[in-house]
């Protein structure tokens, strides 16, 4: 076997083995069981698919996600604390040619980013945000997040938390739904969940429904809508849990604060073949 038949061998066996233009041969640094590293493969896959590895801009933020520019293989600018929609406005106006995304913690884009985030939505701008929403502070230490149900338990809640005094849970994908010019608004449910029926057995439709709707959301963008996806994810190490109880509290509690649906959809890609 010449050297060029080992070479070509080669590339087709890492092929096979799944390897993407658009994803380095980086590991990720998440922790085992979050679906950080799930929606890191859901981007990639999406942007390979829709052939936009060479025209995207990623806007690092600051949270869990803050290292993902070392996993996606495109050009990436690091956005300060809840700034990132800011940041993704100036490159698209400058470079209306390129697909500008971002993947933002609750606490990035529902607290401290909340402002970015509503007026980026109010102006129509023609970006795509993915929302992690684990219902907590994940880098910093556990704290509360504006997602975190009632009666959970965080660094700052230690008696779970009490809506009294701190209002019920934010629900940013019926805030931005609300705004004339968000053209499509989703949230889907990323973690496996068990059945309830069928111990040790668990339901995968979370990564299956997130695959499509991650695309819809860059083609919204394509087609010059504003384009915003929650993912309701799960936080074992802050949460104090196992992998699997994690999973559990999300069929149990999160999934009941926010359910997965679709909360507009101005250019009916989710009708489109």
């Amino acid at each position: 076997m010449s050297s060029q038949e080992l070479v070509l061998r080669q590339e087709s066996y890492d092929i096979k083995l799944g390897r993407l233009p658009t994803l380095t041969a980086k590991q990720t640094h998440y922790c085992a069981g979050c679906e950080h590293g799930i929606l890191t493969r859901l981007i990639a896959n999406a942007l390979n698919n829709l052939g936009l590895r060479e025209k995207t801009v990623m806007v690092d933020s600051v949270g869990c996600s803050v290292f993902a520019h070392e996993y996606i293989n495109v050009d990436a600018i690091q956005a300060p604390h809840g700034r990132a929609p800011a940041i993704m406005t100036g490159v698209k106006r400058v470079r209306p040619d390129l697909i500008v995304f971002s993947v933002q913690g609750d606490g990035d884009a529902v607290s401290i980013g909340l402002l970015e985030l509503l007026n980026a939505a109010n102006r129509g701008e023609p970006i795509s945000i993915f929302l992690v929403n684990n219902a907590i502070y994940g880098m910093t230490g556990g704290q509360m997040a504006p997602t975190t149900p009632e009666g959970m338990v965080t660094t700052t809640t230690p008696f779970g938390r009490d809506t009294k005094y701190t209002g019920p849970p934010l629900d940013a994908s019926k805030l931005i739904s609300g705004f004339e010019r968000a053209a499509y608004v989703r949230r889907i449910v990323l973690p496996i969940l068990p059945l309830p029926r069928t111990p040790g057995m668990y339901n995968a439709r979370g990564p299956v429904d997130g695959a499509k709707v991650i695309e819809n959301a860059f083609k919204v963008q394509m087609m010059g809508g504003f384009s915003f996806v929650e993912i309701v994810s799960s936080c074992n190490i802050n949460w104090k849990m196992s992998i699997l109880e994690s999973k559990k509290y999300v069929a149990d509690v999160l999934s009941k604060v926010f359910p997965p649906g679709l909360y507009k959809d101005k250019f009916g890609v989710e009708k489109k073949i």
